[in-house]
């Protein structure tokens, strides 16, 4: 008779599901809450490195420019490389990279050791969703994937109020610091859960060089470069238009990256949802989505009580990531690793560019809430390329036919 307190092997197999996932989104944690501290430190590294709240941008590019830099060449690097070795590298090296971060004695050492501690960001992310789709299952990639990347939202709700607080009540030197443990975390999990799977498919970096060299690949990609810089336009230099628009204290910065952190989970839940529904189709419902917040950013920032919701929606707008990620799943054939790296340089191409373009508008004197119609105008952006991958699609057909 079987003792019905053993547990059966469905359920091992659950709990080794649920275990992995938990490793996977820690690291997510950790890259969320690294990556977008900046933007609640701002007014923290602007009086500790005597510089401008543009320049503080550039620090946020400059981690984003390594994202950019590293997703693919380290997926190229570690193509031949086990999944799970490849993850406690990426993890090992982050952790070391955010050290670096907090002990950075001035700005120029920290632009130099941002870019560093982006470098294995995407890469970390994209084996870790070949993985979580992998071990999900057909028909339910999305909602694997969108589990993975709850570790990044609960960073936007839990983490960056956290790093904002540490910010302005020690140095925000302690909030690398910590994303540095976390990391170092992160790697003792991995280890833990995730065996080496001999079955796993391996590829040479020619080979994926080659399959990656497709126009849905790469079409694909920009619609994350161009429509999801909206959002970081925005969020980017959220506390100064709390501070110098809105009228709020600064206590209420923390506050508003908790609930941007709150958005971004609802919009990474519904973002698998859709993607397992409608596929490639969910993209221009969350860029239309997208557009409309943005456009009503600037109206809702004079007032606490609506900007609060106003940055609830823009925090939903993360939703096209799992949408773009099962994408290029999906066109990219050999190129796995390479193409799901890729996606996070594609986001970090955005992180790069919505910070520079709002930038731009603030210098030219156009005002904070400017960032929410540049960021609506790189959302339409996004469509105008999601029509265009839709017009090729249906064209590439039409050579072999005659």
């Amino acid at each position: 008779m079987t003792d019905p307190t053993t547990p059966s092997a469905h359920q091992r197999n659950r709990a080794r599901y649920a275990a992995i996932l938990f490793a996977l989104a820690v690291g997510g944690f950790a890259i969320g809450t690294s990556e977008f501290a900046m933007m609640g430190l701002m007014p923290s590294l602007v009086q500790d490195l005597g510089v401008s709240e543009p320049q503080v941008g550039h620090l946020i590019s400059a981690y984003a420019l390594g994202v950019v830099v590293g997703a693919p060449l380290l997926a190229i690097l570690g193509a031949r490389l086990p999944r799970r070795s490849l993850l406690l590298a990426l993890m090992g090296f982050y952790a070391l990279a955010n050290l670096a971060t907090a002990f950075a004695p001035d700005y120029a050492t920290m632009l130099a050791a941002r870019f560093i501690a982006g470098l294995p960001h995407g890469a970390y992310f994209g084996v870790a969703m070949l993985v979580a789709a992998s071990i999900g299952g057909p028909g339910r990639r999305g909602a694997a994937i969108s589990r993975v990347m709850l570790g990044l939202s609960v960073a936007i709700l839990v983490g960056n109020p956290l790093a904002t607080w540490l910010g302005q009540t020690l140095s925000w030197r302690y909030t690398f610091a910590l994303v540095a443990a976390v990391a170092a975390l992160t790697v003792a999990l991995v280890a833990r859960s995730l065996a080496e799977d001999p079955d796993e498919p391996r590829q040479t970096p020619l080979r994926e060089m080659r399959a990656f060299n497709t126009s849905q690949v790469w079409l694909t990609l920009l619609i994350g470069a161009v429509g999801f810089a909206g959002m970081f336009c925005a969020f980017s230099y959220l506390a100064p238009t709390l501070t110098e628009v809105t009228g709020a204290a600064d206590g209420w910065i923390p506050v508003a990256m908790g609930v941007f952190g709150l958005g971004s989970i609802i919009g990474n839940l519904v973002g698998g949802w859709l993607v397992d529904r409608l596929q490639f189709r969910a993209a221009p419902v969350i860029l239309l989505w997208s557009t409309a917040v943005l456009l009503m950013y600037p109206l809702a920032a004079h007032s606490l009580w609506t900007m609060l919701p106003a940055v609830v929606a823009v925090g939903t707008m993360g939703a096209l990531a799992s949408v773009m990620q099962t994408r290029l799943m999906d066109v990219a054939g050999e190129a796995q690793t390479l193409a799901a790296a890729s996606n996070h340089a594609a986001f970090n191409a955005a992180n790069a560019l919505g910070p520079w373009l709002g930038g731009l508008a603030i210098s030219a004197g156009l005002g904070w809430t400017s960032t929410g119609y540049v960021g609506a105008a790189t959302a339409v952006g996004g469509l105008l390329v999601y029509a265009w991958a839709r017009w090729d699609e249906r064209r590439l057909p039409l050579p072999a036919g005659g």
